[in-house]
């Protein structure tokens, strides 16, 4: 190839790849203009029809209204519990049956499973065990995962496992106090559930009797050290003593206390912790129903404005869609 067709070649396609930008660019500049043209064409859209777009927005504040007071008011209160006998994978799922059978209104076994009147269990809405998620393992809990979605191969926000937390929806919040004693109820009339805790405790037990003896044994052995290490001293001269080995003493010590520490911790698991299930926090008594205006308008008026919207945008291209129908 001579050095001229090779330079004609170069040539040619520096021209392409600049007319490829140019066309680039044109492209650019047009998707912009389109955009800009869209945009225009919704602003004017929208100041030309804003009565009927406001009229709308004021029927869904009318109609939430509606909604709001032809509705029994539902109040929402959470309680936290500590499941001391099984793992919260075990708890939970046990915990919302109560939810499957509230969703069948089957009240009779219902009433039965919570120790409770039918009169109570039929103002209760709805009864969901959630995970309790810590954000960088520092076991501080963060934030209840209401939607289910936690990531469990997630390593740095685990869920917990010693804790877990119970929303009621109810429509008498008077009745909360009831309903936490029917879902301990619920829970403590399991028989395997109350197997599980009464070998935690019978566990428990034999570790503290066997602590104790440890301790005793280290103790005795620790007084034992001492007067063997005594008789090790020997008068040197000029009235100084020689040691013939390192005293050790000191690291009897360290184990004793180790295991006073290990003790400690099964007497307090043992004394704040024997039931099945612990009461962390409590129900608070709501003041605000949860299906107030702000929920039904936050559903209710986004309709009736797009609606609205759909209205106005149909009959704007009534004459288009007419032709679009007529030909196919």
């Amino acid at each position: 190839m001579s050095k001229n067709s090779f330079s004609e070649e170069m040539h040619d396609n520096e021209i392409d790849l600049v007319d490829l930008f140019r066309r680039f660019g044109k492209s650019i500049i047009k998707l912009f203009a389109a955009i800009g043209n869209f945009l225009l064409v919704c602003i004017f859209f929208l100041i030309k029809n804003l009565g009927l777009l406001i009229l709308s927005i004021f029927i869904g504040v009318a109609l939430t209204f509606l909604v709001k007071w032809t509705t029994k008011p539902v109040y929402s209160s959470e309680i936290t519990f500590r499941t001391n006998a099984v793992t919260n994978a075990e708890m939970i799922p046990y915990i919302n049956k109560l939810n499957q059978l509230l969703k069948e209104k089957n009240q009779p076994v219902l009433a039965a499973s919570l120790s409770l009147p039918e009169q109570t269990t039929r103002k209760i809405k709805d009864i969901e065990a959630f995970w309790i998620v810590d954000r960088n393992n520092d076991s501080i809990p963060d934030f209840v995962d209401y939607k289910n979605k936690h990531n469990v191969y997630d390593s740095v926000n685990v869920r917990m496992k010693d804790r877990f937390v119970i929303r009621a929806s109810v429509y008498d919040p008077k009745e909360l106090s009831l309903i936490r004693k029917g879902i301990v109820s619920y829970v403590e009339t399991n028989p395997f559930f109350q197997e599980k805790n009464i070998l935690r405790l019978r566990q428990i037990n034999e570790m503290l009797v066997r602590l104790n003896y440890d301790i005793k044994q280290l103790d005795s052995l620790q007084k034992v050290k001492y007067f063997e290490e005594t008789r090790n001293r020997q008068p040197g001269k000029d009235g100084q003593i020689v040691f013939l080995q390192e005293q050790k003493t000191q690291l009897v010590y360290g184990d004793i206390y180790n295991l006073y520490r290990l003790k400690l911790s099964y007497d307090r698991e043992k004394e704040l912790y024997p039931d099945i299930l612990t009461i962390l926090s409590d129900f608070f008594q709501p003041l605000k129903r949860t299906n107030g205006g702000v929920y039904y308008g936050g559903i209710i008026i986004p309709v009736c404005f797009g609606l609205m919207l759909f209205y106005l945008v149909l009959h704007r291209n009534r004459k288009k869609l007419r032709e679009i129908y007529k030909k196919y």
